[in-house]
């Protein structure tokens, strides 16, 4: 088959989707180099569990962690890697350039500024050598290690600890965040929870307890973090007295911006607050 050259699409986004809804549903997908912009498209908002073949990352180890320090990106990752759609792999010495391998092409993905272009081929011999030699390499490659909770299980057991509105509530905030990104402040996952769990007066015990036994974060660094919101004014507690032991903190918001803010408009607010 003759060898042939197009622009895919303007963001990295289109670039992958349309490599991944060309390629066979059965054959895997190498996504080779990739930058942290493309390990966060592939995992939030390329692949598709039930449509998209399965796609196997090469990657060094700095980068990948570098993608997935974010808590959005690596939770959706993790929920890819339980369901077999996705997995992550170590290399050292990955191509200069980020290539996506089909069975039937090869796409260069090629960024420029915030923009975004694939630049494909399908030439037989070139597309069999790539997917052979990263196949190859993707054998002999060592896994990424992913120790952030699946987003799923996340919300499932949010739920089921607290209840459906607080769950909502978390899922509202984690989606405005997805838009809010700009170089501000930014909020962790920990901050996320106690900022909801505050709007809602729950316990500092029973969202940390939750944080820890998901595997967000430990008691203590909710408890640290609870200190750092509080010091800077955004969270304010109130002691409870129970049966028996020492009594428990009841978490609220402190600031009137906070209070009044749309749950959407919570994470641009807090942010507002820490800058």
């Amino acid at each position: 088959m003759p060898s042939e050259t197009n622009v895919l699409g303007d963001s990295v986004e289109y670039v992958l989707t349309s490599a991944l809804r060309a390629a066979s549903d059965q054959d895997p997908v190498y996504v080779v180099g990739p930058t942290p912009a493309i390990v966060e498209a592939l995992v939030t908002r390329a692949i598709d569990v039930d449509d998209s073949p399965p796609v196997r990352v090469l990657a060094t180890e700095e980068l990948l962690k570098s993608a997935t320090d974010d808590f959005l990106v690596a939770s959706n990752a993790s929920d890819l890697l339980a369901s077999g759609a996705l997995d992550l792999r170590i290399v050292d010495d990955p191509p200069d350039n980020s290539l996506v391998v089909t069975e039937s092409s090869i796409v260069a993905v090629v960024t420029v500024g915030d923009r975004a272009a694939g630049l494909s081929t399908q030439d037989d011999g070139l597309v069999d050598t790539a997917a052979d030699t990263y196949a190859e390499q993707f054998a002999a490659a060592r896994e990424f290690s992913l120790r952030t909770p699946a987003l799923s299980d996340v919300r499932t057991s949010l739920e089921q600890d607290l209840g459906a509105d607080i769950r909502e509530e978390f899922d509202a905030v984690l989606a405005a965040l997805e838009t809010v990104q700009d170089g501000r402040a930014e909020l962790d996952e920990v901050t996320i929870s106690l900022l909801v769990a505050a709007r809602n007066e729950v316990l500092l015990y029973d969202i940390s307890k939750w944080g820890e036994d998901v595997g967000i974060a430990s008691k203590a660094t909710f408890s640290r973090t609870k200190t750092k919101l509080e010091e800077r004014g955004l969270l304010k507690t109130e002691k409870v007295p129970i049966d028996v032991g020492r009594p428990r903190l009841r978490l609220s918001l402190a600031d009137d911006r906070l209070r009044e803010a749309d749950v959407a408009d919570l994470a641009a607010v807090a942010r507002d607050l820490l800058d």
